[in-house]
Parts: structure tokens; sequence; C-alpha cells
């Protein structure tokens, strides 16, 4: 995203863009994609660009954040610079103080932000700003990753719908589809479909019953849609890893 502006403070700066790249883990392509990004933005306004990097969610794997891209190839040398910002460093009482709204949705994942009561805080504050309140949905499927969905549906008043309509839910969704693209275009849109489900479907299970092991998460590929969007909403109930082997038993007599 690119925003234009003028520091008043300093005006011989003139006019410039800030390159914001909003990712939802950090990977480790990302300072090229920095490079490249603020190249083309320079190119194509001529204009000064200062590239920010906001990385949501601490990576999967240990990894470093990098803040810069440099490279050398055959004595030649590149460098790119960018402003580089953890959420999960932010402490969630700088968006209420400021205030800061647009950061309002991801509340649940900033430094101290994961407790129920920011959570209804933050919600609260949305809702009181009517072009601030479509952004619900992102502020429920964050809120799942650090309270329990059953807790969050009480919070939000919602359903397991409102999460599938998140914007990360359909990134997901694309994401597998891009993935399955190698089996035709109608495959691929399927597969993509099924592997964003069984994505939300793994992750709420481990925020609900505990962390799913490898074998279990293979049985569940197995199952279709249809069976995903079923086990979404009986999850809401379980509240041990046996819930979730006796409901597959059940399905599976159902197949038979």
């Amino acid at each position: 995203m690119l925003v234009k502006l003028q520091l008043l403070m300093n005006p011989q700066h003139g006019d410039f863009l800030i390159l914001n790249e909003l990712q939802l883990r950090y990977k480790p392509n990302i300072p090229k994609r920095m490079r490249a990004y603020a190249a083309l933005a320079e190119e194509r306004y001529d204009l000064p660009t200062y590239p920010v990097l906001v990385n949501i969610l601490p990576p999967s794997v240990s990894m470093q954040i990098a803040s810069r891209y440099e490279s050398e190839f055959m004595g030649l040398q590149a460098r790119q610079d960018y402003c580089t910002i953890n959420l999960w460093e932010v402490d969630a009482d700088r968006v209420f103080q400021q205030p800061l709204p647009t950061l309002l949705p991801f509340v649940p994942v900033l430094r101290g932000g994961g407790e129920e009561s920011m959570v209804r805080r933050a919600l609260q504050m949305l809702r009181t700003n009517e072009q601030l309140s479509e952004l619900e949905p992102l502020l429920a499927f964050f809120a799942g990753f650090v309270l329990e969905t059953r807790l969050v549906q009480q919070i939000m008043r919602w359903d397991m719908a409102v999460l599938r309509e998140s914007p990360w839910y359909q990134e997901i969704l694309r994401e597998g589809q891009q993935q399955g693209q190698q089996q035709g275009r109608q495959e691929g849109r399927q597969q993509g479909r099924q592997e964003g489900e069984l994505a939300l479907i793994i992750r709420l299970l481990n925020r609900r019953i505990g962390s799913v092991e490898p074998q279990m998460q293979e049985r569940l590929q197995g199952l279709s849609i249809d069976w995903l969007e079923d086990l979404g909403e009986a999850l809401l109930d379980f509240e041990r890893m046996t819930d979730l082997e006796a409901w597959l038993q059940e399905h599976q007599q159902t197949e038979n």
C-alpha cells in the first residue's frame, strides 16, 4: 500500500511515499520483495520512497528478521534499507492511548493485548466507528490465536461463518489455489478451498483442545469440504482430543 505524504515539521523533504508491506508471517524472500517494491514505486511516481515492513505474527520457526536487502554480484553491490515493525513487540495500550484505530483489529496479537478485556475494548471502539466496523471479522480472526473459540464467539456474537469471511482466511484460500494450479484450474480451486478450510480447522483445534499431532492432521486431510465445514461447527463443543476422535469415528461409520 502506498501513501503520499509531506512532513510539516520538515517541509524541505517535499512530497514522498510511504510503502507499507503487510505480512502475516515473515518469509526469507521479503527483503528482495521490499527492494523491488520500493524501486517500482520510485520509478512510477518519481518520488522518494520510505518502505515499511509490518510483520503481524512471529515466524513459525527460528528465523532472523532482516531490516535490509543486500546483494553482491561480480563486484556490484545492491542495498535497500526499510523500516521493520513487528506487531507482537508493540504495546497494545498504545493503540488506545494515541489512538491508532487502524490497529484495533490487531490488538489480540500485540504485546499485552491477548486478554479478554482488551479484545472487548477493541471491539467496542470498532463498533463506535462506522468506517471501521467492517474490520470486526479481522479482529475475530486474530482473537482466535490467543483466546478459545467459544470465548471469541461470545465476545463477537458470531459463528464460524464470520471467521471464514476474514481477509486472512481468504488469503489462505488463494495460496492454496495457487499451489493446486498444476492439477488443473477447476481441481486447483477445489483443492485450494479444501486446504484453506483445513488450515483454519487445525488452527482452531490447536487453540481449543491442544496441539494436533501430524497423524491426526493426515486423517483430517482426507475429509471433504462439506465434512470439514461440519467439523468447524462441531469443534466448538470439543473439550479434549477424545472428542475429536469420537467425531471422526462417527463420521467414518456414516461414510460406510
